[in-house]
């Protein structure tokens, strides 16, 4: 099996920073696409940036230019560097990647567990 394992997150005032972090773990042969999507209360989980084993970057548009995402493909790792956050940025966050296990043919889509953000104005 595979796992997502994420770390960070937490309490900011708005103006900081924070830096969340997922590690793919298990029977891994091969990671497509990884990143992270959020949530917050009352709405739907939407992307907030992807990075593909190649090196291709995907934001969303309401965190360019302060959220950076960057990927360890030796490592299966995958961070997420938030700076300048905003209220708007609270909510739940969760790691995202799309792996080919041991047992498969194909790759699958695997979530962690999701992490909180919390911004205070």
């Amino acid at each position: 099996q595979v796992q997502l394992v994420e770390s960070g997150g937490g309490l900011v005032q708005a103006g900081g920073s924070l830096r969340l972090s997922c590690a793919a773990s298990g029977s891994i042969v091969s990671v497509g696409v990884m990143g992270w999507y959020r949530q917050a209360p009352g709405k739907q989980r939407e992307l907030v940036a992807t990075t593909t084993s190649g090196g291709n970057l995907n934001y969303a548009t309401s965190v360019k230019g302060r959220f950076t995402i960057s990927r360890d493909n030796p490592k299966n790792t995958v961070d997420l560097q938030m700076n300048s956050l905003n209220p708007e940025d609270t909510g739940v966050y969760y790691c995202y990647s799309a792996v080919r296990s041991r047992w498969q043919t194909f790759e699958q889509n695997y979530w962690g567990q999701g992490t909180q953000v919390t911004v205070s104005s």
